[in-house]
């Protein structure tokens, strides 16, 4: 079973996603939403994937589950590449989502029963409505809502309840890889607290192995094992949780990470704050090479001939840096 544990359950190889950009003229220019982006994500793992809003990071989850059909690179689960349709069919019983959005991302028209037991219709799960019925209240008890909640509709819950009914869906089917997109950022901040802890609890009950995209870097700090941290497009550094936070290699990450409040405000006057010059280019118009030059304090000739590889420098910690020897 530890074998079993240690062997990556999701390998994603070279990612791309780009989108097709009108720019007049009936002249199309791609916009690289995801460029290259390369990881894996060990069964019962959280992999933390963090970075500034546009950076890509719900793009990655979204192809990952091919809600976008990737533009190139490999998805394998479970040792086995997706490639046909029947793949990516048998792929959704294993595989689900959690939105950011609990207002916009339940539908107003259907109530809580239906809303929980739409995977279970589509995949056929369940022989009766009896069966179902009892999967359904089931599910609604492992995320804390009550068996009168599933006659009601979700305009008539507050976020967080929401936000319990969309991982109640995404529980429906079983699944063993759950892709959590910014799933508290809509929340209060005592409610976020619930659901992470939620979150955890379910994962240890389950068994089930999480890819938590957020921007919140102590809510990330909390909930996963490793981190990966985007910029452009692109993956920058990937290490273990404490590994990212005591020492991160990155320029951008250590900018990120300078930015988290500390609770103790003597901490917090010793901690100098890293700002970053400039703004974040456009994805349709990158930089050439390191994507990160136009900011960085470091940038030399080579960082902008060549884009840096994404290689590991230390045992688990990988970093896209020219510099990364140098600065570190």
């Amino acid at each position: 079973m530890d074998e079993k544990k240690n062997t990556p359950l999701v390998e994603v190889q070279h990612l791309k996603e780009y989108f097709n950009v009108n720019v007049g003229g009936f002249r199309t220019k791609p916009l690289k939403a995801v460029d290259d982006v390369s990881f894996t994500i060990k069964r019962g793992e959280t992999l933390g994937l963090v970075g500034e809003s546009g950076c890509g990071k719900t793009t990655v989850g979204r192809t990952l589950l091919h809600l976008y059909k990737p533009t190139g690179g490999k998805i394998i689960y479970d040792g086995k590449p997706l490639e046909t349709k029947a793949d990516i069919k048998e792929f959704r019983k294993k595989a689900t989502m959690v939105f950011q959005d609990p207002y916009s991302s339940l539908n107003p028209r259907m109530t809580v029963s239906d809303i929980i037991g739409e995977p279970l219709d589509i995949h056929k799960m369940y022989p009766d409505k009896a069966a179902r019925m009892e999967r359904i209240l089931e599910l609604m008890g492992h995320v804390g809502l009550n068996s009168e909640h599933a006659s009601r509709y979700a305009h008539e819950f507050s976020g967080g309840q929401r936000q319990r009914i969309g991982i109640a869906r995404a529980l429906a089917v079983n699944p063993e890889f759950i892709v959590c997109d910014e799933p508290v950022s809509a929340l209060d901040v005592s409610i976020q607290a619930q659901v992470i802890n939620m979150l955890d609890e379910l994962q240890d009950k389950l068994g089930l192995t999480y890819l938590f995209i957020a921007h919140d870097l102590l809510v990330v700090r909390h909930i996963s094992d490793r981190i990966a941290v985007m910029y452009l497009g692109k993956m920058v550094e990937l290490a273990d949780a404490g590994e990212i936070y005591d020492h991160p290699l990155h320029p951008y990450s250590r900018s990120l990470l300078s930015a988290v409040p500390v609770p103790d405000p003597k901490i917090a006057r010793a901690n100098k704050r890293i700002v970053l010059s400039g703004d974040i280019p456009s994805p349709l118009n990158a930089p050439s090479g390191c994507p990160f030059r136009t900011r960085c304090p470091y940038a030399t000739e080579q960082c902008a001939a060549s884009m840096p590889p994404f290689e590991e420098v230390e045992k688990g910690h990988f970093v896209a840096c020219h510099r990364v020897k140098e600065i570190g």
